[in-house]
């Protein structure tokens, strides 16, 4: 099986470039260490006595959950190389653990050429994949070294459930250099064993995630990127990680608030920066203020604010008063993740589309934390409506926050595995 990946792999490359270039040019930031992503790694040699780690995280998201991981093999003396896939997610690990990881790198073609090159300059003791991450070559590699590999954080969607069990025979031949799995959940943790891995070889941890740890805001700091950002004062609606289509919905909301006489402001955290035309073409239409970060500190107040940044997610969520989260409402059916928000108490709404988030997003809603809207014209009553009710937001609040509170220490148990699988290998 894995040869036939091999042969279908280069003509898919080539038929998927044109797209992936376009990607590529439109998101900006994939010059640097571009040799990566063909396996020529710019890593130095191992010191003598000291394990190295390889781990992949694919984008923001995940580099931001494993920073709690990412400090304590620090502080046991562990070499970690980290790769992602995103060049925002490079950036985020560049700005954030550049003094915790031995280096960071892109996660290279998962190829047999690019892949075994990248192997032999990386020469890792542990190979560590987070979430969704699963790559047949990469797999293999470690495989024929005798490298362990853990799934971290691990999970499979819907639709990537479906695919598996559609080509069940296949897919577990493919993964065969896969260890253990650290599943999220008991549902994740099912789909695993459904997909052919056995009972032993799957574990259930928890979602790291549930551990954030976000630095609060300090009284000096809120005013300030509130005049940046031009919001001025009075209760404002974030629409987190949103998807097209969801600008409009909230927009939609935002007015209709308005038009009732209550004070509102509107930020919008588009899940891709690059769609600022696109936004800043619907805030026209409108007819509203409007100011983009990246353009700098705000001249004044504004009507909506656009955060088209990289990495600034969980401070601005602090300002928030209601949060919706977005890749939820149709034709979108997987959605953001709703925990940082509940992590800072913010009163949550989603569509019905969190596929990815099942789970956590079906938790919240019977902790009392989370509403579900089914449509903008439902987004648009529930925002007035909580707008209204200071109680039911206050309610929706501390329920969030025992939420999160009653779920972590995943990272505790995640962090027991690793350092298990590290103890088993010998010193070189």
């Amino acid at each position: 099986m894995l040869w036939l990946y091999r042969l279908l792999f280069a003509p898919v490359c080539l038929v998927l470039a044109p797209l992936y270039l376009r990607r590529m040019w439109r998101r900006g930031g994939y010059r640097e260490r571009f040799g990566d992503r063909f396996g020529a790694v710019g890593l130095g040699p191992r010191r003598n006595g000291v394990k190295r780690i390889w781990i992949q995280a694919v984008s923001v998201g995940e580099m931001l959950a494993i920073g709690p991981l990412l400090e304590a093999l620090r502080s046991d003396g562990v070499e970690v190389y980290l790769t992602t896939t995103t060049s925002t997610g490079y950036r985020v690990a560049c700005d954030r653990y550049a003094t915790t990881v031995t280096a960071v790198g892109y996660f290279p073609l998962d190829w047999w050429f690019f892949s075994r090159r990248a192997w032999r300059r990386v020469d890792p003791d542990l190979a560590i994949l987070t979430e969704g991450e699963r790559w047949p070559e990469f797999l293999h590699q470690a495989h024929v070294r005798g490298v362990p590999v853990l799934a971290v954080n691990a999970r499979i969607s819907d639709r990537g459930y479906r695919r598996m069990m559609a080509v069940r025979p296949v897919v577990r031949p493919l993964l065969t250099g896969l260890s253990r799995v650290l599943a999220v959940s008991d549902l994740d943790a099912a789909r695993f064993r459904d997909v052919g891995f056995t009972a032993a070889e799957v574990t259930v941890m928890g979602n790291i995630k549930l551990d954030v740890a976000i630095p609060p805001l300090t009284a000096e700091e809120h005013a300030p990127l509130r005049r940046e950002l031009g919001l001025p004062e009075g209760p404002v609606l974030l629409g987190s990680s949103t998807w097209p289509g969801e600008e409009a919905a909230l927009v939609a909301a935002w007015k209709a608030a308005r038009a009732s006489g209550r004070a509102l402001s509107l930020l919008l955290v588009p899940r891709h920066a690059e769609r600022r035309a696109e936004i800043e073409a619907l805030l026209r239409a409108e007819g509203v203020t409007h100011h983009f970060r990246s353009r700098g500190p705000a001249p004044g107040p504004v009507e909506v604010s656009v955060a088209d940044t990289t990495g600034e997610l969980r401070r601005l969520t602090q300002l928030a008063d209601i949060v919706f989260v977005g890749k939820s409402l149709p034709p979108h059916t997987e959605g953001q993740t709703p925990v940082e928000a509940a992590a800072l108490g913010r009163p949550l709404l989603f569509g019905p589309g969190m596929t990815n988030f099942r789970v956590i997003a079906r938790d919240l809603v019977t902790a009392g934390a989370a509403l579900i809207v089914a449509d903008s014209a439902a987004l648009t009553v529930t925002v007035s409506a909580l707008l209204a009710d200071p109680a039911r937001r206050g309610s929706q609040s501390a329920a969030a926050r025992v939420w999160q509170q009653s779920n972590q220490g995943a990272i505790h148990r995640t962090l027991g595995a690793i350092r298990g699988e590290l103890a088993r290998r010998p010193v070189r």
